[in-house]
């Protein structure tokens, strides 16, 4: 009986052919990968690069020197001045109001509100024309006209020595009571008025407000 040996396999067609285009394609592909790393490494080196630099700089910035905060604005009492300007009304016996004009006026810093104007007698009160408040600006002089009203002239001081106004003043900075001399023309003044209006051994009254 005859027994048919088996040999070895003989490779097919192509086959070194095909193994060796495979061998290729293989060793190709980390080549071509390369110039695609190559990208990521330099772009994870320029973010890297960056981040530094953003960080050094804002760095700098939070350290740099800064400029000193600026001077806060001086007390309106420093800034402001009240003059007296005359223009004395010369009321009749009996008569309960007489006026004068002042003025007021800013040297420096930011305006400054005139709230009120009083004067330091209770027998007397005070109304100015522009109403109150007001602003005064540097290098704005404003004029106010004050009208005093005699409220009881039992006891009106028509000898004061050196009367004064009391103004109320705001700016930026804080807000004052000043008082503010007038000066020995407005003293005369105030008082021939006051005597006019009021006459020695008189009991005149007045029911102004």
């Amino acid at each position: 009986m005859g027994v048919n040996a088996i040999g070895p396999i003989e490779p097919g067609d192509n086959t070194y052919e095909t193994r060796a285009a495979g061998a290729d394609e293989a060793a190709a592909r980390p080549a071509a990968a390369r110039p695609l790393l190559t990208r990521h490494r330099r772009t994870a080196l320029a973010l890297a690069t960056a981040a530094v630099v953003g960080a050094a700089g804002l760095s700098l910035y939070l350290t740099r020197p800064r400029p000193p905060e600026p001077p806060p604005p001086l007390y309106p009492s420093q800034t402001v001045s009240v003059a007296y300007r005359g223009e004395m009304t010369r009321p009749r016996a009996g008569e309960s109001t007489f006026s004068f004009t002042v003025s007021l006026s800013q040297s420096s810093g930011p305006p400054v509100s005139v709230r009120r104007i009083a004067q330091p007698t209770t027998a007397l009160s005070v109304t100015a024309a522009p109403d109150t408040p007001f602003t005064v600006k540097t290098g704005s002089p404003r004029t106010a006209r004050i009208t005093m009203h005699i409220r009881e002239c039992g006891k009106v001081q028509r000898n004061a020595g050196l009367p004064f106004l009391i103004v109320t003043l705001r700016n930026t900075r804080a807000m004052q009571i000043q008082s503010f001399i007038l000066g020995s023309e407005y003293a005369k003044d105030l008082s021939r008025a006051l005597t006019a209006a009021c006459p020695p051994n008189t009991d005149v009254m007045s029911k102004t407000p």
